[in-house]
C-alpha cells in the first residue's frame, strides 16, 4: 500500500468529510437548548465515531485525518465560529489525532481509538469562545438570541467547567468509536483492524 495521497484518497476524504460534518452539524442542534450546550462535543463525537470509523478503513494514510479535520474546522468558521479558535483548534487536534493514528500502523484498534478521541478535542476547542472573550461572546450571542437564552448559558459555562467539557467530549469519542466499531465490523475485518 502506497502512503502517497491519490485521487480516490481525496474523493473519499471529500465524500467522508461531507457525511462526517452533516451528522456533526445535525448533533450540534442541540445546542439550542442551553443547558445542553456544555454536551454538545461530547454527543457530536459520539455521534460522528461512526462516519470517522469508516473512513479509516478506506483511507490510511498519514494526513488524511488533518485533512478532514481542518477541512470540518473551516466550515465551522462558515458558520460563525472565530477562525482564529476554529482553525488552530482543527488543525492541532487533527494532527496529533493523525500522528496517534499513525503510530499504530492504522491498523491497531487501541491507537486508532485514542486518535479519535484526541481528534474529537477540535470541537471541545469551538467552545473556547464561551471562556476566552467571554464577555463580547456574549454580547454578541444576546444581539443574536433571547436574553433568556444567553444568561442560561452564561449560568451553566463557569470558565471551571471547560476542563470538565473536555473530559466529556473525549468519553464521547470513546464510546463514538466503539459504537462505530461495533457498527462496522465486516469493514474493520476486511481492513485488518479487529
Amino acid at each position: 500500500m502506497s502512503n502517497k495521497i491519490e485521487t480516490k484518497d481525496l474523493i473519499n476524504l471529500g465524500i467522508f468529510t461531507a457525511i462526517y460534518f452533516i451528522m456533526f452539524f445535525v448533533t450540534c442542534l442541540i445546542g439550542y437548548i442551553p443547558i445542553l450546550m456544555p454536551l454538545v462535543p461530547a454527543f457530536c463525537s459520539l455521534i460522528a465515531g461512526i462516519p470517522f470509523m469508516l473512513f479509516l478503513t478506506k483511507v490510511r494514510k498519514f494526513g488524511m485525518v488533518t485533512l478532514m479535520g481542518t477541512l470540518s474546522s473551516i466550515i465551522m468558521t462558515l458558520t460563525g465560529h472565530p477562525w482564529f479558535i476554529a482553525l488552530p483548534s482543527g488543525i492541532v487536534m487533527s494532527l496529533l489525532g493523525d500522528l496517534v493514528i499513525r503510530a499504530g500502523g492504522y491498523q491497531q484498534w487501541k491507537f486508532i481509538c485514542l486518535g479519535y478521541i484526541v481528534f474529537c478535542e477540535w470541537t471541545a476547542g469551538l467552545f473556547l469562545s464561551l471562556f476566552v472573550g467571554r464577555e463580547s461572546y456574549f454580547a454578541e450571542l444576546r444581539a443574536g438570541y433571547e436574553d433568556a437564552y444567553a444568561d442560561t448559558l452564561m449560568a451553566i459555562t463557569p470558565p471551571w467547567i471547560f476542563p470538565l467539557m473536555v473530559l466529556v467530549t473525549a468519553l464521547g469519542a470513546l464510546i463514538g468509536a466503539y459504537l462505530g466499531r461495533a457498527i462496522l465490523k465486516k469493514h474493520f475485518l476486511r481492513a485488518g483492524i479487529l
